[in-house]
């Protein structure tokens, strides 16, 4: 994009404000803090036509680098690993939090209260020099960018925390729950996978692997003498066993962080033509994510296996799945179950048998 000082005010004007409905889009629809740096930098070497661009953001301390991204002629390079801060221009700018603009570079702290990284951009001496325009467009584009990257560091900051306390939540079941009577360590990854083959959103995704990790939550308040029954159930310990999708959803229902994710919990022992718990919802009535679950659920106790149930290859469980679709499975997640099967080792699901 050509952005020589020719430019009229009004053009400049238009210029200015299409390049930050651009960074507006960008923030909007990314998720991940190194996938919107990575975006972040390519937009820039576009809009001020340049042939090297880094981004890079550091840690309050300001000696190390937290995540630095670089274009180097359309060649991209990541180092999301904390890296001591070195470089002459970094230095500068970390040092100083001044700007620099001179001929072929051009570069910009990123402030928000404190010094949190730097834009540094270049050109070839082929190319024409920087000129003030550049310099107060990369201005106001870094001033927006500012508040997006911020934005997205607390919700990864969150996002752990959050993540933390899921696994707390988890061990604590574990350490009720024998090994044998819950999922493997893979389940979670079996239902992301599913997703990504239907193509879901990172919200999406996030919510039901958050789903998968806790889907089981109501089992805590289950008789353990129940949970570990190798026999038939009665009539009224099957009851108490149905209610378990309710108790996770009011255990969980709290926790603001986790309420997308609660309705799969509540809804994974659902089956697609009407006959599942708690609330025979059927076809599109119930929840994408589990519908998801509910696939990956009965694939795991078939292939991971329980003590009440003999175990099977992954084909076998696969065939089993297949001939399920339309009746306790949605077609469309058997068809991406399908796609994804190959992908899973069952050697992963082989336990030693229990002395």
């Amino acid at each position: 994009m050509n952005t020589k000082n020719y430019f009229t005010p009004t053009k400049k004007y238009k210029l200015l404000t299409s390049s930050a409905h651009s960074i507006y889009r960008l923030f909007n629809s990314t998720y991940e803090l190194k996938d919107l740096v990575s975006r972040l930098a390519r937009l820039l070497t576009q809009i001020l036509n340049c042939s090297y661009c880094e981004i890079i953001l550091i840690d309050p301390a300001r000696t190390h680098s937290i995540l630095k991204f670089t274009i180097i002629d359309k060649k991209r390079f990541t180092c999301d690993k904390r890296t001591r801060v070195s470089g002459r221009i970094e230095k500068k700018i970390v040092n100083t939090s001044t700007s620099i603009r001179q001929d072929y570079l051009l570069a910009m702290p990123l402030i928000c209260e404190d010094i949190m990284g730097a834009i540094i951009l270049k050109r070839k001496k082929s190319e024409p020099p920087f000129d003030a325009f550049n310099a107060e467009m990369l201005t106001t584009l870094a001033e927006h960018s500012i508040l997006g990257i911020r934005n997205l560091q607390l919700y990864e900051e969150q996002q752990k925390i959050v993540l933390g306390s899921i696994k707390s939540l988890v061990t604590l079941m574990d350490s009720r729950i024998p090994q044998e009577y819950t999922h493997s360590p893979y389940f979670s990854r079996i239902v992301e996978l599913i997703a990504h083959e239907m193509k879901l959103d990172e919200k999406q995704i996030q919510s039901l692997k958050y789903a998968s990790m806790l889907h089981d939550a109501g089992k805590i308040q289950i008789p353990l003498e129940i949970l570990t029954k190798t026999t038939k159930l009665t009539p009224e310990e099957y009851k108490i066993i149905r209610m378990h999708p309710q108790k996770g959803a009011i255990i969980l229902r709290h926790l603001q962080a986790l309420k997308p994710a609660v309705p799969i919990i509540m809804h994974h022992h659902e089956k697609y033509d009407g006959t599942g718990y708690p609330s025979k919802l059927k076809k599109g009535q119930i929840p994408l994510g589990a519908r998801i679950m509910s696939v990956a659920d009965a694939f795991e106790a078939m292939v991971y296996g329980r003590p009440y149930r003999e175990r099977m290859d992954t084909a076998s469980a696969a065939r089993e799945i297949k001939k399920k679709s339309g009746t306790q499975f949605d077609p469309k997640v058997v068809e991406a179950f399908l796609k994804i099967a190959k992908k899973i080792n069952s050697k992963k699901y082989l336990k030693p048998a229990k002395q």
